[in-house]
């Protein structure tokens, strides 16, 4: 069984390339062509991801984020969810990997077994770094105005967060 998983990606290697050869494609020149978009991609999007990770680790340094906890309290207690989790709240739509590190430091001090813990788990795998997928795949395509897409999907964001912390209490609780 590890034989064959250790083979899936290199068979898929091997079966595009053969397709493309079937098909009388220069597979090493297209791939020449792509691997020269993706940088030109990743020029346009870099100061995008630079900018965005600079204000994630400005948010947690300054305690910013401890401010907003003590602040969002009562409104999240009403809503069900742990005021603690606001930081992850905050940092998720920014940054995947600050996020990973706002849930860890929550799981690490609250136990994995906690609401709390248990609810930020939920919210980690159920919302999207929304500025950052904005940011790529918007920089990507060459738009500039992202119209409603922001505080769309920003209320998904909300909603994936009030019903992570529904389900916690409700079947984990």
């Amino acid at each position: 069984m590890q034989l064959v998983l250790d083979l899936i990606v290199p068979g898929i290697l091997v079966g595009v390339s053969c397709y493309g050869m079937a098909k009388k494609v220069d597979v090493y020149d297209a791939l020449l062509q792509g691997a020269a978009k993706g940088l030109e991609i990743l020029l346009r999007i870099l100061p995008a991801l630079v900018t965005l990770l600079t204000v994630t680790a400005m948010l947690r340094a300054s305690g910013a984020l401890d401010l907003a906890a003590e602040a969002l309290a009562p409104a999240l207690r009403w809503l069900g969810i742990p005021p603690e989790t606001v930081g992850l709240m905050v940092v998720r739509p920014i940054s995947g990997s600050a996020a990973l590190g706002v849930g860890s430091d929550l799981i690490a001090a609250y136990g994995p077994d906690s609401l709390i813990g248990r609810t930020a788990a939920i919210m980690l795998g159920s919302t999207e770094t929304t500025f950052y997928t904005i940011a790529i795949y918007f920089g990507a395509a060459g738009i500039k105005k992202t119209r409603y897409a922001v505080p769309a999907a920003l209320c998904a964001d909300f909603a994936g967060f009030f019903f992570a912390a529904l389900t916690a209490r409700v079947f984990l609780g």
